[in-house]
């Protein structure tokens, strides 16, 4: 009898189990419909299996299911949006993990662009254009984001081209930042002349006459360049924030869903994010931002981390209506002047050991993020940079019993890290953020410092090896442009925009290897890696339809890509010709003369 009671008590246990499981089951997919259903794609899944599928269930702005057409579509509901994917490639959106968003909406709509433009005399034809309908006051403006090698002709403009181009119109061309051309009206506009002193480590380049020619160069220091920009007409309130909107709609359109931002010279915190802030306050971002804080004043670094720090909270987020919309991360990438190590492969490499104050400057700010908590982020070019401040970081870090370190840091670029500092930067948890800089400057990097060296220049694979975080970007939109694309090409193949072949098989990455650092990879620099860079049940909806298959397009096709239909947090932000009727409406360019209404920005579509 007591058997039998024990075996029945079992039975309605196993009974009782099994409908509560059941009941959950049906709690996760019965009577739940999707939002919104992608069908007809080649979904990239980019989980740990490498699942490639049919289709998606977006939910609440993150993904219900990935699954084949027919399991995806028993999701439909009364008000589902259904939209066939026509066969393309359908893969997680790109997260450009050190891209100057804030600043480069800020410019946006007063900028001429010659990112992707074919030939030198296109280029200069362009500049003729815009200078006809520039109105006084105003100048026409090319700042960055293009390479000599991209032009068939393969050289820079020259100073009387560019005279010739633009007449009386003051104009300013800036390759990198690296050297920069006035022409004739600019530099009368800007009171320089012979007697101009041009700031330390730069000079305003003269002829065989002693006569300025228009050329500034940056022998590596970079100030004469920021000044000129910075002395520049700005754009109204209302232009920047049009122009802001312009050019996350820009980004949208290379299947760009998030971006972090590196701050910046010339952009200070809070004053110049006007554009941002507005459309965060207005719940309109399109993309999700974070962005790390970028002292602007040599020798007041601290000073402008205290008060930060005092007034701004790590982690918060200001666009309420989209989680991890506009928020702050940490301090940099520079956090203190004196220890940046600029990346003009024109120029000598600078040495920290001829900055006196740099290690003063840097430990008392390190000492500073440490203490307040603040993830920090830091430029670093070179391999002797790195190794030094590893020696500082290690340093501050045991003073701090372990707090600076404690949260997310990183180096940005590292081009000549060493192999041994690879062990030290993972014994510290670090993580480094690559960009496609050496796409537009490879050729200078190559003359310098000789072709061996650019072949593990930066040593991604070692790095990835070595078990190191990597987020993979741009550095647009001044050294390099903001498009995605040309730098996915460059991770897989090792070629310049110039077509000239840099890194070694060694060091050249697989399509899924570089697509995961610009998904899952980048969102770890923003410690976002269990919410987004996958399409895993749960993670938020943030995807890009592709123009070409990504997968299996021809390599040299790669940098042509572009998006068809870009969602975020499941909704859509961008749809091209053939989904002209879900792409959101944007306002007419301001203002009426900006070269982006004529234009456009990126000039390979």
């Amino acid at each position: 009898m007591k058997r039998f009671i024990l075996l029945l008590t079992l039975a309605i246990t196993f009974v009782s189990c099994k409908k509560e499981q059941k009941s959950n089951a049906e709690v996760t997919t019965s009577g739940v419909t999707a939002d919104l259903i992608v069908t007809n794609a080649k979904v990239a899944v980019m989980d740990s299996y490498r699942t490639i599928t049919e289709a998606i269930a977006v939910k609440d702005g993150k993904v219900l299911k990935t699954g084949t057409t027919e399991e995806v579509l028993k999701l439909q509901g009364a008000n589902t949006k259904t939209i066939d994917a026509n066969k393309r490639t359908l893969i997680p959106g790109l997260n450009d993990s050190h891209l100057h968003l804030t600043r480069g909406g800020r410019f946006y709509n007063a900028e001429l662009r010659w990112d992707g433009v074919k030939t030198l005399k296109r280029a200069l034809e362009m500049l003729k254009e815009q200078a006809q309908r520039t109105p006084e006051g105003q100048w026409v403006r090319v700042i960055g984001g293009w390479s000599p090698y991209q032009f068939e002709e393969k050289r820079f403009p020259t100073p009387e081209e560019i005279n010739e181009a633009t007449g009386d119109v003051p104009t300013f061309v800036l390759f990198l930042y690296s050297r920069g051309w006035l022409n004739q009206a600019g530099l009368n506009a800007l009171n320089i002349d012979e007697n101009t002193k041009a700031p330390e480590g730069s000079t305003f380049e003269k002829g065989p006459d002693g006569k300025l020619t228009g050329v500034l160069l940056a022998e590596p220091n970079p100030t004469i360049l920021y000044a000129r920009i910075g002395a520049l007409p700005p754009l109204s309130e209302e232009a920047m924030i049009n122009g802001t909107k312009q050019f996350y709609r820009e980004l949208n359109s290379f299947g760009i869903t998030s971006g972090i931002d590196a701050g910046g010279g010339g952009h200070k915190f809070p004053k110049d994010y006007t554009g941002t802030k507005a459309l965060a306050d207005k719940g309109e971002m399109p993309l999700r931002l974070s962005y790390y804080l970028f002292p602007q004043n040599k020798g007041n670094e601290y000073a402008e981390f205290q008060e930060w720090m005092a007034n701004n909270k790590v982690g918060h987020n200001g666009e309420i209506h989209l989680d991890h919309g506009y928020e702050l991360e940490g301090g940099g990438e520079f956090l203190a002047w004196s220890a940046g190590d600029f990346e003009n492969f024109l120029a000598p490499q600078p040495l920290l050991e001829n900055r006196p104050t740099w290690r003063k400057d840097l430990k008392q700010i390190l000492t500073l993020h440490a203490e307040n908590g603040w993830p920090f982020r830091i430029h670093a070019t070179y391999g002797e940079t790195i190794k030094h401040m590893l020696d500082l970081i290690e340093e501050v870090n045991q003073e701090t019993n372990g707090k600076l370190t404690a949260n997310r840091w990183l180096f940005d670029h590292a081009e000549t890290v060493k192999e041994e500092d690879l062990k030290r930067i993972k014994a510290l948890n670090g993580g480094i953020a690559i960009q496609a800089r050496m796409a537009y400057a490879g050729e200078f990097f190559v003359e310098r410092y000789g072709a061996d060296k650019a072949k593990q220049a930066p040593p991604i694979k070692k790095i990835i090896d070595a078990g190191i975080p990597v987020g993979a970007g741009t550095d647009g939109t001044r050294v390099a442009s903001y498009n995605p694309w040309p730098a996915l090409y460059w991770l897989i193949s090792g070629k310049t925009v110039g077509d000239f072949q840099l890194a070694e098989p060694s060091n050249q990455l697989t399509r899924e290897e570089a697509l995961h650092l610009y998904t899952k990879g980048s969102a770890w620099v923003s410690k976002e890696e269990h919410v987004k860079g996958t399409l895993e049940n749960g993670m938020f909806a943030d995807f890009t339809i592709l123009s070409d298959d990504y997968f299996t397009v021809p390599e040299e096709k790669i940098s042509h890509i572009k998006s068809v239909l870009t969602v975020v947090d499941g909704k859509v932000v961008y749809g091209s010709e053939d989904y002209k009727d879900l792409n959101p409406p944007l306002p007419e360019v301001i203002p009426t003369w900006s070269p982006v209404k004529y234009f456009g920005g990126y000039q390979n579509k």
